[in-house]
């Protein structure tokens, strides 16, 4: 079993996602690539140790199990290589880190990850960095805020939490043009629903934890290069001795066989509720680029193949009092924070306290949605239920 032919046809999406970074024949016929756990790998010959000359030569920089997921994650990306972390968050920070320079300058889009939002506050202002937050949508004004010691450029589509659409090819055109690194977290969407080196991103940051590992079980960050950021991209990694977890990492390998399937299941569900939330008269707005109408939808539906299960809603006025019964009394949707798993999930937020470059203002208590794999009329029975409470409250 190889797929090392080359004049074999080339597979499509879903037999790569089944197949890529798997050798059978190379682990005694068995159909998974084994959890391979150690520090300290043996060299047979002198020569070998000190010229490095074998694929493996310390745990923390790579097994069989790392590699295997490394490299069906490049195929899938469109990557010229990948690196695993421990972490979504611990990716984004070493792609920041990759890009960053002493005394340089970042842009990043206002409606990023709070926490990638606290790394550029905090640790690469303390390196001397300086970031400068965007409004997502606003390609003129992003224009006049290049400088010349701006070394990269953040984008997140959609925005986290409210949603809201770049335009990221353009970003990346705009930014390309001044020689100015790429990045994404392509974390809703993965590689399955948009081909974002293909649209232009240097480094693409994905957080395994969610869709990826899907039960919500595991801890992964993966960060994707091109050609021209790949060596720079692992020298970093190296510098920074990032290691995922092998266990997290063999999970991810299981995941990624069902990705596909999952991911497209996520969306239907995510839409039918998205639908349904709209039509509530207590929900003010849906914020879902997939949904016809949405100020965002015509970008996704240019660019994307896809939308996963996450997306969010503005209520009308409630008092907290009212949504907390709403929430309290949930039985199928969980409270609790992390997405993309197989159970529904449900979290209040305000992002007002912490956006700088532009302005979201919503009608009433806001909530973002992860929705899993339940029976999608069992969900909707749930959230009624729930919007009986709050009416009952207000």
């Amino acid at each position: 079993m190889s797929s090392d032919d080359p004049t074999a046809p080339p597979r499509r999406r879903r037999t790569r996602l089944v197949h890529a970074g798997r050798a059978p024949d190379e682990q005694f016929g068995f159909v998974n690539v084994p959890i391979y756990r150690g520090s300290t790998v043996l060299f047979a010959t002198l020569d070998a140790l000190e010229g490095g000359r074998q694929r493996f030569g310390y745990g923390r920089r790579g097994s069989p199990t790392y590699r295997a997921l490394e490299e069906a994650w490049s195929d899938l990306a469109g990557a010229a290589d990948t690196v695993l972390t421990p972490s979504g968050l611990s990716a984004v920070t070493l792609a920041l880190l990759t890009v960053a320079k002493a005394g340089g300058h970042l842009l990043v889009s206002d409606g990023v990850y709070l926490p990638s939002r606290q790394f550029c506050d905090g640790a690469l202002k303390a390196l001397g960095v300086e970031t400068t937050y965007f409004d997502p949508l606003d390609l003129a004004g992003l224009e006049r805020l290049f400088k010349p010691e701006t070394s990269a450029i953040l984008v997140e589509a959609p925005s986290s939490q409210t949603m809201e659409m770049p335009d990221a090819p353009a970003i990346f055109a705009l930014a390309r043009a001044r020689g100015v690194a790429t990045l994404i977290d392509d974390t809703w969407a993965t590689p399955l629903f948009l081909d974002a080196h293909a649209k232009g991103a240097d480094l693409v940051i994905d957080a395994g934890t969610k869709y990826l590992g899907g039960h919500s079980d595991i801890l992964l960050g993966l960060v994707s290069a091109n050609a021209d950021w790949a060596r720079r991209l692992r020298r970093m990694h190296g510098l920074l001795g990032l290691c995922a977890g092998a266990e997290d990492v063999f999970l991810a390998l299981r995941g990624l066989r069902t990705l596909e399937l999952r991911l497209r299941e996520a969306e239907r569900q995510g839409l039918r509720l998205a639908r349904w939330l709209a039509a509530r008269p207590e929900v003010a707005r849906v914020m879902h680029p997939g949904l016809p109408g949405d100020p965002g939808h015509d970008i996704w539906k240019r660019d994307f193949t896809g939308a996963s299960g996450l997306f969010s809603v503005a209520l009308k006025p409630a008092p907290r009092a009212a949504l907390a019964a709403m929430l309290d009394g949930l039985d199928l949707f969980g409270m609790g924070y992390s997405w993309g798993g197989f159970e529904s999930l449900v979290v209040p937020f305000d992002v007002a306290r912490h956006r700088t470059a532009s302005r979201f203002e919503a009608e009433g208590p806001c909530l973002r949605f992860s929705i899993g794999l339940e029976d999608p009329a069992d969900l909707e029975a749930d959230l009624a239920a729930g919007f009986e409470r709050l009416n009952a409250a207000r």
